[in-house]
């Protein structure tokens, strides 16, 4: 007598399915938020290498034109910008590598 009826029990079972399914969407809604922001990221980091790509091509550009340099001049400043095109495709390679497994580390701790 005065115990826990089925439909009280049945009623805390949906209000914990109910709680469950709230959490279990902002999760989702985080996680899309992840995948934006390193989307975006993605963006940024061609964007940072296309226009340093640009930017190398006028100046290779420039050089070429350039008459009061000595040819080896221009040749040692086209090594530069060799070294430079290296470090920069090096550069976009990693952030893009970071940012791409950005998600992985953490989804491994997690224990079930």
């Amino acid at each position: 007598m005065g115990g826990t009826s089925e439909r009280e029990f049945s009623e805390k079972l949906t209000r914990l399915q109910e709680k469950l399914n709230k959490r279990a969407r902002d999760v989702h809604k985080k996680f899309q938020q992840i995948e934006k922001m390193k989307t975006e990221s993605l963006k940024e980091s061609e964007k940072m290498r296309n226009s340093a790509d640009h930017d190398l091509i006028k100046i290779e550009k420039d050089i070429a034109k350039s008459k009061d340099l000595a040819p080896e001049s221009k040749q040692r400043l086209q090594v530069e910008i060799s070294a430079l095109r290296h470090e920069i495709e090096e550069m976009y390679y990693q952030l893009s590598r970071k940012i791409s497994e950005t998600i992985i580390p953490v989804a491994e701790q997690i224990n079930y």
